[in-house]
C-alpha cells in the first residue's frame, strides 16, 4: 500500500461505506496496534472516515428534529 493522498482518500471513502452499511467503529479491517506501518495508516484513516460519517449522520438527525419538532 503507498501511503499516500490518494489511499487516504480512499480509507476515508471504506469508512464511510462501512458506516452506511451499519458495521460499527471496531469493526475496522486494519489493526492500528500493529508494528506495520500500513496497518496504522489504514486504520486511523479508516476510523477517520467512520467518524465523519456518523458526525455528519448526527448532525443531519439533529437538524431533522429541531425542524420537525417547530
Amino acid at each position: 500500500m503507498d501511503l499516500n493522498r490518494q489511499t487516504y482518500l480512499a480509507l476515508l471513502n471504506q469508512g464511510k461505506a462501512a458506516f452506511a452499511a451499519g458495521d460499527p467503529s471496531d469493526a475496522c479491517p486494519y489493526d492500528p496496534y500493529s508494528a506495520d506501518q500500513e496497518q496504522q495508516f489504514g486504520a486511523r484513516y479508516w476510523t477517520q472516515g467512520w467518524t465523519a460519517a456518523r458526525t455528519a449522520a448526527e448532525a443531519k438527525n439533529s437538524k431533522a428534529e429541531i425542524s420537525a419538532g417547530q
